[in-house]
């Protein structure tokens, strides 16, 4: 009898040491998969247009959570973004009838490529009307899966309003337009989308961009928010 007690205990000894062995290789699947909340500064910044008129456009209220996979793997991030833009113009054709403007609001993604140093010089390369619908099919609430390698940047519209055009077919527009009034805004709250096969690094930006049209001139003024890592 004493041979087979002590036989039991040094099983169970065993049988607990494999116990936290294996709690320690696989970790703890609640902290691992713990979301990260980022608060974002947003930003601000103004420019005059060829007839005078000043365009004055922030970001406030800015903020990310990001959730890694479920499944655990490194090549797939959920993101939910929060935010708000707004565009405010002065001067003499601030209210005019002819004034109008357009607010696209969205977000750059980015794996293994610096997004940091976009600015107004370049978005032409992430406008909207060359890069809508190519950037992928957008959503009144993103909830969009994006897959991008190595190397490779996109852009997600927060925007996706469908509409009838004049020959009452289906279209889609990624703005916001006001006419004749100097204020527009756009506010979102827990947007979703997530990346999957970038095995790298993966980052993301807000940005806000307006289109400002009066009676003399038309210009597309655009403002990045602070780069996020999404790991």
């Amino acid at each position: 009898m004493p041979g087979r007690r002590g036989t039991f205990l040094r099983a169970a000894a065993v049988a607990a040491l494999l116990v936290g062995v294996i709690a320690i290789v696989m970790g703890d699947p609640g902290r691992s998969r713990a979301d990260t909340h980022i608060p974002l500064p947003g930003g601000a910044i103004n420019r005059t247009l060829a007839d005078g008129t000043a365009v004055s456009l922030h970001i406030d209220g800015e903020s990310a959570t990001i959730n890694p996979s479920l499944g655990d793997t490194p090549l797939h991030r959920n993101v939910w973004v929060s935010g708000r833009g707004v565009v405010d113009v002065s001067g003499p054709k601030a209210h005019q009838p002819g004034l109008s403007i357009k607010l696209y609001p969205g977000y750059i993604v980015g794996c293994q490529v610096s997004i940091g140093g976009l600015n107004s010089g370049v978005v032409e390369a992430y406008t909207p009307h060359t890069t809508a619908r190519s950037a992928g099919t957008l959503q009144s609430t993103l909830a969009e899966a994006l897959t991008i390698g190595p190397g490779q940047a996109q852009a997600l519209y927060i925007l996706d309003l469908e509409q009838p055009d004049d020959y009452h077919r289906e279209s889609h527009k990624q703005y916001t337009q006001v006419l004749g009034s100097p204020h527009s805004s756009v506010t979102w709250g827990d947007e979703t989308f997530a990346i999957d096969g970038c095995a790298g690094a993966a980052t993301a930006r807000s940005f806000i961009a307006a289109d400002v049209a009066t009676d003399n001139t038309e210009s597309m003024v655009t403002l990045w928010g602070e780069p996020f890592s999404m790991g």
